[in-house]
């Protein structure tokens, strides 16, 4: 016998091990690289967001929607650097609430878990609105006397319940099911994005790149639409929040998430360009355009493209809604883990493994919204452009808080270097000052956006010191752990036996 033989066949004892992961439940080292970035790519929604954001981008900063958006992607390509660094280190399920609890503590945590929570469920509704907004829009072609606020509201519905439906079903049918909804989004879009730039000729470079703006670049104008231009990005890291379930988590989610910000970048400037390129050529608006790529398609002779492209960001949508629900029930598991929550939060199915219960108490908060909203009597449009805005504002200090918490967790453990350091710190800065021009931008425009964040952030904060009060939430920020039965020799320890 060998002495490998040997060690396996009667190992030394190593102590210090729980029973079980400190988030036991979930179906752990079930998805491999694929599934990832499925989840993060359908997070993020570039076919919907190539056609949408940048009419968005279009109304806050017209003659620079291009610069805009490609400020915005060096943006994410920094951030998504920075919450690697994270990510290499060890696996978690609440994502950037975890990471910035571990570098910063109870409070800043509470406060990035309280943002990525109002990310994550803006953005879903942002998407169930999106689905009903294109469905309503294909189907007044065929019934133009429909009642379209009954059937963006009932699409709303459908939606939801399908959404309810793949995300207990099992994180890798959730995943997959994303996968294939949102790839053949993206080629039909990308297919059609060439065929109308090549049909509308020779672009104008200067058009493009906002050269022919009056008065030259407006940095306002910019930053605000480089916000919105990062909404388009956001979700990127919600691959993060399944490091848990995913085979080689260190390794395989940096990956996923940087992969994500590529992909993306490339398509929205293949859109951007396309779509500004083509309303100059015309001599249109795109700001004004109800839908810019339906509207060049029909322009250049392919109106029939037009609604298969209408049909691919419907379908967009709803795999974005199924990517941000995911990541969004995962933190509400892992903040019912850490004793912030409810318990019953922290439930997870028996047999497919998936946080049924947090996905339970999430749906209807995130159908209800934007079905009152339709039911107001609220334009759908306006409904999207709030509940976006307030999406990325919660993005954006979380990822701000995470981009501050990288360095003092690197100097902790002894591992950052200049280069880590300076791209967190100038990623937290250009975030932080983003967002306040937004919001400048967003208050001169008369916009609501900026009312309803600080309500949420009141709510917030109070809700945060009754929680630190009542339960003292000593440590949060718990992650997965090796356990006994996965080291040679592992013997659980009497102390971690209840907590493993």
């Amino acid at each position: 016998m060998t002495a490998l033989s040997r060690a396996i066949a009667r190992p030394d004892p190593v102590a210090g091990f729980g029973h079980r992961s400190p988030l036991h439940g979930l179906g752990r080292r079930r998805i491999g690289i694929v599934d990832l970035a499925a989840q993060s790519v359908a997070a993020v929604a570039p076919a919907a967001a190539a056609t949408t954001v940048v009419l968005l981008v279009a109304g806050v900063a017209p003659g620079i929607t291009v610069p805009a958006i490609v400020a915005a992607a060096v943006l994410s390509l920094c951030v998504a650097r920075t919450v690697g660094e994270f990510a290499r280190r060890f696996a978690a399920a609440g994502g950037l609430y975890t990471y910035t609890a571990r570098g910063l503590g109870t409070r800043a945590g509470l406060a990035a878990g309280a943002a990525i929570l109002t990310g994550y469920a803006a953005v879903a509704m942002f998407a169930l609105l999106g689905g009903g907004y294109y469905a309503t829009y294909l189907l007044a072609g065929i019934w133009p006397a429909l009642d379209r606020p009954l059937v963006t509201a009932g699409a709303v519905i459908v939606e939801a319940a399908l959404v309810a439906f793949v995300l207990v079903r099992g994180i890798r049918v959730s995943a997959r099911a994303a996968l294939v909804v949102e790839s053949l989004s993206v080629a039909l879009i990308v297919v059609l994005l060439c065929v109308l730039l090549v049909s509308i000729g020779p672009v104008d470079v200067a058009a493009v790149i906002g050269a022919r703006t009056a008065g030259g670049l407006d940095p306002v104008a910019l930053a605000a639409g480089a916000v919105i231009a990062l909404t388009a990005f956001v979700g990127f890291e919600s691959a993060t929040t399944l490091g848990v379930e995913s085979i080689s988590p260190l390794r395989n989610v940096p990956r996923a998430i940087t992969g994500t910000v590529v992909l993306s970048a490339a398509l929205y400037v293949l859109a951007a360009v396309t779509q500004v390129a083509g309303f100059d050529a015309l001599g249109g608006d795109l700001a004004a355009s109800a839908s810019p790529v339906n509207d060049l398609a029909a322009a250049y002779g392919l109106g029939g493209w037009g609604v298969v492209a209408d049909i691919g960001i419907a379908a967009s949508f709803l795999a974005c809604a199924i990517g941000t629900t995911t990541a969004l029930v995962r933190v509400l598991f892992a903040m019912s883990r850490d004793g912030v929550l409810p318990a019953s939060l922290g439930r997870a199915h028996r047999r497919f493994g998936t946080p049924a219960a947090a996905v339970g108490a999430a749906l209807p908060v995130i159908a209800g919204v934007p079905l009152v909203l339709v039911g107001a009597g609220v334009p759908v449009r306006d409904a999207m452009h709030v509940t976006l805005s307030v999406g990325a504002a919660g993005y954006i200090v979380s990822y701000v808080l995470v981009c501050v918490a990288a360095p003092v967790f690197l100097r902790r453990i002894r591992e950052l270097t200049p280069v880590s350091a300076v791209i967190a710190g100038l990623s937290a800065c250009a975030l932080a000052a983003a967002l306040v021009a937004f919001f400048v931008d967003d208050a001169a425009a008369g916009g609501t956006a900026g009312v309803v964040v600080m309500v949420l952030a009141v709510t917030a904060a109070v809700l945060i010191g009754v929680l630190r009060r009542r339960h003292g939430l000593e440590a949060i920020g718990r992650y997965d752990e090796p356990v006994a039965a996965q080291v040679l020799g592992g013997v659980p320890s009497p102390r971690r036996h209840d907590d493993a």
